[in-house]
């Protein structure tokens, strides 16, 4: 049996791709189902898995509904012990963990100056004090990561974790606005851009159009990244 994923649209929603990949890279059967988030029919459409309002939401094969990310993360990581979803070490899980609940948090001025977007990439945006501050907090974390868990391989904790989903979307975020990060953070976006499951998920997302296209800045655009 196979769960329910509610989803928005793929060029934007940083919090349904965190769902989505929980799901895609961990091999957890599924249905998709895309709500209206920029079509004005969001909570209608959600309407049925109340008390759930954002998306990502989940409904097990049972019928229980899942909102909130952490728990979904949760709750796949308990259902599905053989996945994988959290690092096997548990120092390695304690720290994933809390990587994933400081980006469910924090990270706020990054994520409001920079709202993911898969089409293009931005140049000459100006990074302020606040957005600044993230990025360095971002380098401290991670850094830490790689220091500890990494190893050799790209992810975070050795192998594809829970930690990884989350962090996709800042990965799009530093290739979608060229943000000036650590050569090491750079070869983590890389990772990210060259992964197969993310660049099925943007391949979907800039098939349609927008008029006027959501969080548009003045700022010259050039193509998306490709990931060396």
């Amino acid at each position: 049996m196979s769960y329910d994923l509610f989803i928005g649209d793929k060029g934007f929603s940083s919090w349904s791709l965190r769902g989505w990949l929980l799901f895609e890279k961990f091999d957890i059967p599924f249905r998709e189902h895309m709500i209206g988030l920029y079509s004005g029919t969001m909570q209608q459409d959600l309407a049925p898995l109340a008390p759930a309002r954002f998306v990502p939401t989940a409904r097990t094969p049972e019928g229980w509904v899942i909102g909130e990310s952490i728990a979904l993360a949760e709750t796949l990581a308990e259902r599905h012990p053989e996945a994988g979803i959290w690092p096997a070490d548990p120092e390695a899980r304690v720290f994933a963990r809390w990587l994933v609940a400081e980006m469910h948090a924090g990270f706020t001025a990054l994520r409001s100056a920079c709202s993911m977007q898969l089409f293009h990439q931005y140049q000459g945006f100006v990074v302020s004090d606040a957005v600044q501050t993230d990025l360095d907090r971002l380098e401290t974390m991670l850094g830490h990561a790689f220091a500890h868990f990494s190893g050799a391989g790209p992810w975070l904790f050795g192998a594809y974790s829970a930690a990884d989903a989350f962090y996709a979307p800042v990965a799009a975020r530093i290739a979608g606005y060229d943000l000036p990060v650590s050569e090491r953070l750079t070869a983590y976006v890389a990772a990210h851009l060259n992964d197969t499951a993310f660049k099925a998920w943007r391949a979907e997302g800039i098939k349609l159009s927008y008029d006027p296209m959501p969080y548009a800045l003045d700022l010259p655009k050039t193509d998306w990244p490709v990931a060396p």
